[in-house]
């Protein structure tokens, strides 16, 4: 099961990241590659509290239960889940800049968000809310892991 725990898994995210360019043409949904950039840029400002974030209804249970699914199921991520407004980058995210800084930025808080020890709490997630290391580190590889298969990497 792959997760930002392993520096393995760390190294190929951070060479797939490499392969993006600014013209990259996505697979499916709406981002642009450098939007895509400044979401999971936001995304990670987020959840080290960089960036406050809205938290959407549910019961406890539900959550619980979708966040299991979502980290531990042995399958894809899949399209078209809709982004919180504050991490949509035609509403409410960081709009993109210059792609190179851009994507430094998103390499300066993607080695924030993995190394240990922390120098931040994690924040809750918007959906599952409180999760553990294990969780944070399993749903940043995943998370990353989609959007960089939205644009072929």
């Amino acid at each position: 099961m792959k997760t930002l725990a392993n520096l393995a898994d760390q190294q190929e995210i951070l060479t797939r990241l490499g392969r993006v360019r600014v013209d990259s043409a996505r697979c499916w949904g709406k981002m642009s590659a450098d939007q895509m950039i400044c979401h999971l840029a936001d995304s990670f400002r987020g959840v080290m509290g960089e960036l406050s974030l809205g938290m959407r209804p549910g019961n406890r249970l539900g959550r619980r239960l979708m966040k299991q699914f979502a980290l531990y199921a042995p399958m894809k991520w899949p399209h078209g889940v809709p982004t919180m407004p504050e991490m949509d980058q035609m509403i409410g995210g960081t709009k993109p800049a210059e792609f190179a800084r851009d994507v430094e930025e998103l390499r300066r808080l993607f080695t924030r968000f993995t190394k240990t020890p922390r120098d931040f709490p994690w924040k809750p997630h918007p959906i599952f809310f409180e999760m553990t290391e294990k969780d944070w580190l399993r749903w940043g590889y995943l998370h990353m892991d989609h959007h960089l298969r939205q644009f072929g990497a």
